[in-house]
């Protein structure tokens, strides 16, 4: 370790992101919840008419297109909605923002381990929820506990939703708490709490637009919430870096928002793949948690999910796997294409 890290950088344990196949590796890669199909061709239009000479000059700062898309889609008013570079940086903003020493941040023990990475980082405390037995989340428990709350719903990698009613629990039980719900697999089968935004101050509704809408290697995400938590969202991105999103995302994310039509017609096909694969998948003696996300939680009482994740590697796809206790024998399957989840399923039989 460095002699140079100051106390924080020593003290942290880093998210570690899914494998990245290097230059001449070639997978079937369903391990890091891409989507499977390729974006609008309104957006890759957009991309190529912004390739010009107004690149050497800065974005807008505000990314006004972007969110005035978002908040047209979403009937918000502008000051309501933020952009930022991923939802990964708005979350981390969000953080920065919203959450200190004073009041401990509540979390479920079994969701996307970037939250646990940014409390480290901001040194703030937080306390983890036990999910229930069926991995559901204890809502009670969120109800009765005191801090500020961050839930991923649909949750990962479990892939299961709550239901706004239950959100909105939440948020009766924290007037005076900041509740952050990340919706970044909102698209595949949940309900959006966006609707609950103009009842309830406390609450930051987070989405991205790497998944339903194709964009990973953009870097898109948003957020949504009263004025007061978008100014303070904004205070802290004028504090790091005001140019957040470069110009040929910002015309990527308008364009994507705008062709509701085509992604519409990927999600249904993201759907219903999903749901092929999972009778198959039950069919072989595979537990399947009830998925309302682009991927799939699996687990099989008498295989090692590690030694069935270092097969399929063998044979050219990547899955997820979390040495994470009480998950340590599940993999997350992120749904790719028919073609890319019958490879899958031909060699999950083969080790039959």
């Amino acid at each position: 370790m460095s002699k140079f890290f100051n106390k924080r950088t020593k003290n942290l344990i880093p998210y570690v992101p899914g494998e990245q196949p290097k230059e001449g590796e070639t997978f079937i890669k369903i391990n890091t919840n891409e989507c499977p199909y390729p974006p609008s061709p309104r957006v890759i239009e957009a991309i190529c008419r912004s390739v010009n000479e107004s690149l050497r000059l800065y974005p807008a700062p505000d990314a006004y297109v972007a969110r005035k898309a978002f908040a047209n889609k979403h009937k918000l008013p502008l000051e309501c909605v933020f952009a930022g570079n991923g939802s990964d940086e708005v979350l981390a903003f969000s953080f920065l923002a919203f959450f200190d020493k004073n009041k401990k941040v509540l979390i479920p023990d079994i969701t996307y381990s970037f939250y646990t990475v940014y409390c480290d980082l901001c040194e703030v405390e937080y306390k983890k929820i036990s999910l229930k037995e069926d991995f559901t989340i204890d809502v009670d428990a969120f109800v009765r506990e005191k801090g500020n709350v961050v839930i991923a719903n649909p949750n990962a990698p479990t892939s299961m939703a709550l239901d706004v009613g239950e959100i909105e629990r939440i948020l009766k039980a924290h007037p005076e708490d900041v509740v952050i719900i990340d919706e970044a697999y909102v698209d595949f089968g949940a309900d959006s709490c966006i609707g609950l935004v103009d009842r309830y101050d406390n609450l930051l509704v987070v989405q991205t637009l790497s998944k339903s809408r194709a964009l990973a290697g953009m870097r898109i995400g948003f957020a949504c919430g009263s004025k007061e938590l978008v100014d303070g969202l904004n205070r802290i991105k004028d504090s790091f870096n005001s140019y957040t999103l470069d110009r040929l995302a910002i015309v990527a994310a308008e364009a994507a928002i705008k062709d509701d039509e085509y992604y519409e017609s990927v999600i249904e096909k993201i759907v219903s793949t999903r749901e092929r694969v999972k009778s198959e998948l039950v069919e072989l003696g595979y537990q399947v948690l009830d998925s309302r996300t682009n991927f799939l939680f699996i687990t099989h009482k008498e295989k090692n999910a590690e030694e069935i994740m270092g097969y399929l590697r063998a044979n050219g796809v990547l899955v997820r796997h979390f040495k994470t206790y009480r998950i340590d024998n599940y993999l997350r399957i992120t749904i790719g294409t028919d073609e890319e989840m019958d490879k899958f399923l031909s060699l999950i039989k083969d080790m039959e």
